[in-house]
């Protein structure tokens, strides 16, 4: 779907295209500065965070490894079960890795918070998280998070890798998905 077919389902643009472009460029230079010269794992989460994941690695001068989790707190429902399940598990080692949690959008924290403990658990020599968005409003628990592209209001967004009901995902921006559309 693109900008255009999508609009009038839309409220507002958030963050455009260019925005995007920029801030992801410096979130790559700090990534870079920090972790110059160390064994670095990109750990993307599943399915939100592909586009920013895939511009992050390439805008990086670093050499990484990816690999993918995918995690669900929701069960059938509709409403967080507050019990995280993991879909899809880590490829790789991390033993001794710096690993880089890619996330594309931090609402509740509660999945995230519960990411972090699990790869620590696992031997990782640290665990940092770059979010391309995040929701303070929404949080329901303290995170760690390293580096923040935008911090939002607490509205439902679609774009650059998120969705609602897997439609939206490839608009080249982040935006207010109108209500009438999901209720």
């Amino acid at each position: 779907m693109n900008f255009e077919s999508a609009k009038s389902q839309l409220t507002k643009v958030l963050v455009t295209e260019e925005q995007i472009k920029t801030r992801v460029a410096e979130l790559a230079t700090e990534i870079d500065a920090k972790y110059a010269g160390k064994d670095v794992l990109l750990v993307g989460v599943l399915k939100g965070a592909i586009m920013f994941m895939a511009d992050l690695s390439r805008a990086l001068s670093i050499s990484t490894s990816m690999d993918w989790m995918a995690l669900s707190s929701y069960g059938s429902g509709t409403v967080s079960s507050g019990v995280i399940r993991i879909l899809k598990d880590l490829d790789a080692e991390i033993h001794g890795k710096h690993v880089i949690i890619v996330e594309d959008i931090i609402d509740s924290g509660l999945t995230l918070s519960w990411l972090q403990t699990t790869l620590n658990a696992r031997g990782a020599a640290s665990v940092e998280v770059v979010a391309f968005l995040r929701k303070p409003a929404a949080a329901k628990v303290e995170v760690p998070v390293w580096l923040v592209g935008y911090d939002i209001p607490n509205e439902f967004v679609v774009g650059y890798g998120l969705d609602y009901n897997e439609k939206y995902r490839s608009l080249n921006c982040v935006a207010v998905l109108d209500p009438k559309v999901y209720s």
